[in-house]
């Protein structure tokens, strides 16, 4: 090797290892000393609901969650969204209707800032289309309804066993 690769090659480790020391987290920087999924103000009657048995002829069913803020402050719920396209969510509370909405396309999922009140319950109602997927959807499904809060994100989950 001539000088001036070695050079390069020097140049390059000292570059590489100057990133990965001033990228490494810094343990004293932390300044949080409670996890945000301990101060969530939204609770569900129930996370998860199983249909049991449906079948793909009769259409689609429906389950609603009841959600309250068992917070001292108002609760924004910013975003909602589904895990598949089979799947949608509407958000009731106030006596106004947000949706309904669905999997995230290739893009974003959008802004509702859907405000609950202390001590307010809400309802979401999902509904699941088991036809959807077409005749290769049958047999066990779970599906997610993802309420994205400042707090964090609250999921309700569904569950079936899809006939035809």
């Amino acid at each position: 090797m001539n000088k001036t690769t070695v050079i390069g090659i020097t140049i390059a480790i000292a570059v590489l290892g100057g990133i990965i020391w001033t990228a490494r987290p810094n343990p004293g920087n932390n300044t949080a000393s409670v996890p945000l999924s301990s101060i969530k103000a939204l609770k569900a009657e129930e996370t998860n609901f199983d249909f049991g048995q449906i079948s793909m002829a009769a259409g689609k069913v429906k389950h609603v969650f009841k959600i309250e803020n068992t917070g001292g402050g108002p609760v924004t719920v910013e975003k909602m969204y589904t895990s598949c396209m089979c799947t949608e969510a509407l958000l009731m509370t106030n006596g106004k209707q947000f949706g309904p909405y669905g999997m995230p396309g290739h893009g974003f999922a959008p802004k509702i800032n859907a405000t609950i009140n202390p001590g307010e319950e809400a309802t979401v109602e999902v509904i699941f289309d088991p036809a959807a997927h077409g005749p290769a959807g049958v047999g066990p499904i779970e599906r997610a309804v993802y309420l994205e809060t400042p707090t964090g994100t609250e999921e309700l989950r569904i569950k079936a066993v899809v006939k035809p």
